[in-house]
């Protein structure tokens, strides 16, 4: 599959501990685009996660996560992650930063606000803050942390993923043509 013109883009998903959410983004993200795989999508260039908070850095994902994404063939054979923190540099390495919910995402706007006034991040260089959920097809749904309740949570979250993911690609493709 050749790129729809040449333009690649940079995806950051980012929830608050990098444990449950995003990183369920990111690798379902990976596997419906083959990234770093033979048949990857040639419109992605680089793919990350990461939380708002550092309350897990180095962590593996939660169990449940990584469960419920082996149920759906997306296995730790694929897909390996540990947690971090969302940087300010991140503004500049990624063109779309995805927030899981409103609360992240108004931190991240907040936080690349800030930079921007006081000159130590360019405007027109910084990745693009959007709500995950706003290419859903449901009104900039938000992705509710399933770290507190039960696995289906995480089938609710993993869904979610899915359809975010097919919503973007999908977007993606007319902005490109």
């Amino acid at each position: 599959m050749a790129p729809i013109g040449d333009r690649q883009v940079s995806v950051l998903f980012v929830c608050l501990g990098n444990i449950c959410r995003s990183p369920m983004a990111e690798g379902v993200f990976r596997h419906l685009t083959d990234f770093d795989r033979p048949d990857q999508d040639p419109r992605i260039k680089h793919v990350d996660s990461c939380g708002t908070g550092a309350y897990h850095n180095g962590d593996s994902p939660d169990s449940r996560t990584m469960s419920v994404l082996e149920d759906h063939g997306i296995t730790e054979d694929y897909y390996q992650h540990a947690a971090r923190k969302f940087h300010a540099s991140d503004f500049t390495k990624f063109d779309y930063i995805f927030a899981m919910d409103k609360d992240n995402q108004s931190y991240l706007d907040r936080e690349r606000g800030r930079l921007i006034r006081k000159g130590d991040l360019d405007e027109a260089k910084a990745g693009k803050v959007e709500l995950w959920g706003k290419y859903g097809g449901r009104n900039n749904e938000e992705v509710i942390d399933p770290y507190y309740g039960a696995r289906n949570g995480f089938e609710v979250a993993y869904e979610q993923m899915v359809r975010f993911t097919n919503g973007f690609m999908k977007q993606l493709g007319k902005e490109d043509s």
